[in-house]
């Protein structure tokens, strides 16, 4: 038999961080049509939420990996304070940069520390909790979202969007990629951007039912986006094709299709 070694142990799973690629995010996500649309979605969604909250003072808002802080900001320039965490230095140092370029740099808090070390950071709760595109990095994953619960105020809201493993299955039958589909969605070699861990919607939602939490919204983020069979109608039609995304992406089967899940639960 072989002898045990380095060269021989099994690596555990890690959660991923980005501070490689702080940067690339800017062009790759963020600065492309389907960020474009997705935050469109998450400003649209939230704004539901701070409705339902229905407060006339300021509230307190923490953004759990909410790298270079796009949504981050559109709450603090509401007025509330965000606390903004964040696994790595590079996004965090990213969302000051522009927090000071906007003025809103009292208006928001700091913090590097991964998801799971978020309790041990004595922030007490919140009364609105953001994660989103996170868990689809993270090993543990009904762990985590047994610490996002833990973080919420009595009635605080959780706004939870996810990498959804339907939605992924969808885009690469309509690809072609069988043998992919056929594998498990699962390949040896990781695209840096490409999500460890997609979730399904049905094990998702078990959880959150275990943990209590009453469901407000369901949300499709880039239903019809990411199937176009002309990409390039993503660019010169934009404003149409981001206007059928917010008139459909709250109705099925168009909600439960899209490439990102967005949820927004309550705290009894």
């Amino acid at each position: 038999m072989p002898k045990k070694g380095k060269h021989n142990a099994v690596e555990k799973p890690q959660d991923r961080n980005f501070c490689d690629i702080a940067k690339k995010f800017r062009h790759n996500i963020y600065g492309t049509t389907k960020g474009k649309i997705r935050e469109a979605v998450l400003q649209r969604d939230l704004e539901q939420a701070l409705v339902t909250l229905d407060s006339d003072q300021p509230l307190r808002i923490l953004d759990v990996g909410g790298g270079q802080g796009q949504i981050a900001l559109f709450l603090a320039q509401k007025g509330h304070h965000v606390t903004l965490v964040d696994i790595s230095e590079p996004m965090l140092e990213l969302a000051k940069e522009r927090a000071k370029k906007q003025g809103l740099l009292d208006d928001m808090t700091f913090v590097h520390a991964p998801l799971q070390e978020i309790p041990k950071q004595s922030l007490k709760q919140f009364d609105l909790v953001l994660c989103h595109a996170v868990l689809e990095w993270v090993v543990e994953q009904q762990a985590a979202l047994q610490v996002l619960q833990s973080l919420l105020a009595p009635h605080g809201i959780l706004s939870l969007m996810y990498f959804n493993k339907s939605a992924q299955r969808l885009a690469n039958m309509v690809y072609g990629n069988f043998d992919y589909v056929a594998n498990g969605l699962k390949v040896k070699q990781k695209v840096g951007l490409s999500p460890n861990q997609p979730l399904e919607s049905e094990q998702v939602d078990k959880w959150l039912d275990q943990l209590n939490l009453v469901p407000l919204s369901k949300t499709g983020v880039r239903c019809f986006h990411d199937y176009l069979r002309d990409l390039e109608k993503a660019e010169l039609q934009f404003d149409d094709l981001l206007e059928m995304e917010l008139r459909y992406n709250r109705k099925e089967p168009y909600a439960s299709i899209g490439r990102y899940t967005h949820l927004l639960l309550q705290q009894a």
